[in-house]
């Protein structure tokens, strides 16, 4: 269009100046001498007006020249703008290792700031962004957070990544994935959320699988879980002495934190059974003695309490020797009490 402007507007001048050198040369013409040969007689205006058409030709060409250049800039600063995006996209999700090559100065500087970042955008206000893939991710981000569960295969992040970690509890409450799944395929989900699974797993779980999933997973918290089931009624757990013994293992006690063992073991293992697990415990760690005593106490196995006194210095046990001399004077007390 502005070149069809320019060449009419240059005609119209060149026409005007021939016309303005033709009236005020009264048509005079002219003969040119080139390298020794004459040319014929040519009006001067026409001379003129040659001269200028080669200028508005040459003209031409300068402009083609830098039209084209521009047009390369151009494509270079659209195409750093696609890259841009697509920055700005792995920053949304926060991708690891990201490295993104520009062409512009000013591009690279924006790229190099969005590959060290990670955006984290308000979804819920970004919904009607005008970019559709930015858009489309908007939209997954929105539901994610709204705790919907969305197919994230098409993104290809690690489990690790906040938005694969949050899609998973998702899923996981929304039922699509069992407890027990998820602790089979353990290297999908992260570690923190394995343990809060390991949490609810174990309010139902039998016996066998809590013993085979432990190992990773048992916390403090779980650990006392597991034995406020034993003797529970319909949600009765059964352990072997082994079993216990490993559980315990698995969490570092303190001397009340054992007593606490031996008041939930003690509704549901046999006497027995109770006697051996505190005297195996014992011997593997000093801080359960407390709790191997109030087993004792508690089963009135004064003898092998006795024993267990004995064998240690008069400083040691003060509570229990004093439950013992009450209870030797016919004082019958709670051995809770002193512990």
């Amino acid at each position: 269009m502005y070149l069809k402007r320019y060449t009419v507007a240059s005609l119209l001048l060149i026409g005007l100046v021939g016309w303005f050198i033709y009236v005020s040369t009264g048509g005079e013409q002219v003969s040119l001498s080139f390298m020794g040969i004459n040319t014929p007689a040519i009006y001067i205006a026409v001379i003129v007006a040659i001269a200028m058409a080669l200028l508005y030709i040459a003209s031409l060409f300068h402009m083609g020249f830098y039209t084209l250049l521009g047009n390369f800039r151009l494509k270079k600063y659209e195409k750093d703008y696609g890259v841009l995006i697509n920055a700005i996209y792995e920053a949304i999700l926060a991708k690891p290792h990201r490295s993104h090559q520009f062409k512009t100065d000013r591009y690279k500087l924006l790229g190099k700031l969005v590959d060290n970042s990670t955006i984290n955008p308000d979804a819920s206000a970004l919904l009607g962004i005008e970019n559709e893939p930015l858009r489309n991710l908007m939209e997954i981000i929105y539901k994610v957070n709204k705790g919907e569960p969305v197919n994230l295969k098409k993104l290809n992040l690690p489990h690790d990544n906040p938005l694969m970690v949050q899609n998973a509890k998702n899923r996981y409450k929304a039922g699509e994935i069992s407890a027990e799944e998820i602790l089979i395929n353990n290297k999908n989900y992260i570690q923190e959320f394995l343990v809060e699974v390991f949490q609810d797993f174990i309010e139902t779980a039998p016996s066998d699988k809590i013993m085979k999933y432990y190992k990773d997973y048992i916390t403090k918290s779980s650990f006392f879980k597991i034995l406020n089931r034993i003797g529970n009624g319909e949600n009765d757990l059964k352990f072997s002495v082994s079993e216990i013994t490993q559980l315990v293992e698995s969490v570092e006690l303190s001397k009340k934190e054992y007593i606490e063992v031996a008041k939930a073991v003690a509704k549901g293992m046999m006497p027995e059974d109770r006697l051996e697990l505190f005297k195996v415990l014992s011997e593997k760690d000093e801080e359960a003695m407390d709790a191997y005593l109030f087993t004792a106490f508690d089963l009135e196995m004064i003898d092998l309490a006795d024993e267990i006194l004995e064998a240690s210095s008069p400083e040691e046990y003060q509570n229990f020797r004093a439950y013992k001399t009450l209870k030797e004077c016919n004082h019958n007390y709670k051995i809770e009490l002193f512990v």
